[in-house]
C-alpha cells in the first residue's frame, strides 16, 4: 500500500509569504495524481513538502497512515525525479542508477540485477557505461527516472521532469511514462505547468492557483465541468472563449443572448439550472473553440465574426476572429470537414457566421466566477 494524505497543509516562508494554503487531498494506492497550475501556484512546494525537502508550516502529511512531518526524506520511502535530472557527471549511467543502492550497502549481485532490469525497462541498456554528458536530454531523463525506480519506493514524485525537453521528445516521454506506470507498483505524484501533460497522464488532476486548490477531478471532469473561470480558462488549448452576456429564463427554458442573438441552453443544463433555482441574470458565457460551429446567416442564434488570423495546424485550422463588440473569438475547424473552396473563404478579412451548441455552453457568475451548475 502507498496512500498519501495531506490535511490542512500550509507553507509560509519568511516575511509571511504564504506559498500553499489549506491543502487537503487523499491519494489512493497506485493512483497517478498530477498537480498543475501556473508558475508560483505552489505545486512544486507541495511536492517538496511530501518529499521532506521543505518543512511543513501547518497541517500533516501521511504516507500509509504514518505522519511523516518530522521524518527525513530518506526515511519516507519515496523517490523523486527532478527537473534538471540531478545526475552525477563523474559517474557512469550504471553508477548513477545504482547510487541509492550503494548508499544502502546492497550487495553487488543485487545491484547489478536491479540496475540492468531498470535499464531494460527504460531502453538505456546500451548507455550504461557512458557518462551523462554523452547522453541526450531524453536519455538523461530516463537515467534520472531509473535511479528513482531502482529504489522500489512506495511513492514516486516527479517535478516537471519533461520541461527541459523539446516538443517531440516530450510527447515521446509522456507515452513512456504511461507505459512505465503500468509496469511498476508505485503511487505517482507528478508536477507540471503543462495542461496537456496533466490531461494525458493523470488519473486525477489537482489544479492550483495562488497556493489554493481550485478543482480536483478526472481529466474528463475538469474539462467538461470546470468549477470556475480560472479552471475553464486554464484547461483546454486554445483556451475557452468568454463573453459577458445575459441568461434569460422563459418558462422551463433558458437562453443566452450574446451580441443580440438568442441561443437555447440544452435541456440537460436547463434542468440543472432549474434545480438550483437560477433565474434570469448577467453571466459570463464560456465556449471552447472546438465547440463553435458555423451558423446560418441571418438566423437568430448566430452572429457574424471577422477573421483576423488563420493558423494552419495540420489537422485543423485555428481561426482568430473579432466579434461584433471587438472581443476575440477563437474557432477550431477540422481540415477534413471543409473543402478547398471553403478554405479559401477562411482567410483574414473574410467574415464567418458562428453559433454555440447549447450543451457546449459553460455559464459562470460574473461576481463569484463560479460555474452556475456546480456546487
Amino acid at each position: 500500500m502507498a496512500t498519501v494524505k495531506l490535511t490542512n497543509v500550509k507553507k509560509i516562508y519568511d516575511k509571511n509569504v504564504v506559498a500553499v494554503q489549506d491543502f487537503n487531498l487523499d491519494i489512493a494506492d497506485k493512483e497517478f495524481v498530477v498537480f498543475v497550475g501556473p508558475s508560483g501556484c505552489g505545486k512544486s512546494t507541495t511536492l517538496r513538502m511530501i518529499a521532506g525537502l521543505e518543512d511543513i508550516s501547518e497541517g500533516t502529511v501521511e504516507i500509509d497512515g504514518v505522519v511523516v512531518n518530522d521524518l527525513e526524506p530518506r526515511d519516507r520511502d519515496i523517490a523523486m525525479v527532478f527537473q534538471n535530472y540531478a545526475l552525477y557527471p563523474h559517474l557512469s549511467v550504471f553508477e548513477n542508477i545504482a547510487f541509492p543502492l550503494r548508499l544502502k550497502k546492497v550487495d553487488n549481485d543485487t545491484v547489478y540485477k536491479k540496475v540492468t532490469e531498470v535499464a531494460e525497462i527504460l531502453g538505456i541498456t546500451d548507455y550504461l557505461m557512458r557518462k551523462p554528458r554523452a547522453l541526450s536530454g531524453g536519455q538523461r531523463q530516463r537515467v534520472a527516472i531509473g535511479r528513482a525506480m531502482v529504489r522500489d519506493a512506495k511513492v514516486l514524485l516527479m517535478d516537471e521532469p519533461l520541461s527541459n525537453l523539446d516538443a517531440k521528445l516530450r510527447n515521446q516521454m509522456r507515452a513512456e511514462i504511461i507505459l512505465l506506470r503500468q509496469r511498476i507498483n508505485s503511487t505517482f505524484i507528478y508536477v507540471t505547468h503543462d495542461q496537456t501533460e496533466a490531461m494525458t497522464l493523470g488519473d486525477r488532476i489537482v489544479i492550483m492557483k495562488d497556493g489554493f486548490i481550485q478543482q480536483v477531478g478526472t481529466p474528463e471532469e475538469v474539462f467538461d465541468m470546470p468549477v470556475n473561470l480560472f479552471v475553464a480558462g486554464f484547461i483546454g488549448a486554445p483556451q475557452m472563449n468568454f463573453y459577458n452576456t445575459d441568461l434569460v429564463k422563459e418558462g422551463n427554458d433558458y437562453y443566452v443572448t450574446p451580441f443580440g442573438t438568442k441561443m437555447k441552453v440544452s435541456d440537460k443544463k436547463a434542468e440543472g439550472l432549474r434545480e438550483k433555482g437560477v433565474g434570469s441574470q448577467s453571466i459570463v458565457l464560456g465556449v471552447r473553440p472546438e465547440h463553435i460551429t458555423q451558423g446560418t446567416p441571418g438566423a437568430s442564434d448566430s452572429f457574424t465574426a471577422k477573421i483576423v488570423v488563420n493558423e494552419m495546424m495540420g489537422s485543423e485550422f485555428h481561426l482568430h476572429t473579432t466579434c461584433p463588440d471587438d472581443s476575440e473569438c477563437i474557432v477550431r475547424i477540422p481540415t477534413l470537414k471543409i473543402d478547398h473552396d471553403q478554405r479559401a473563404a477562411l482567410t483574414a478579412g473574410h467574415e464567418i457566421n458562428i453559433t454555440f451548441g447549447g450543451e457546449a455552453m459553460h455559464l459562470f457568475d460574473p461576481e463569484t466566477e463560479r460555474n452556475l451548475l456546480t456546487d
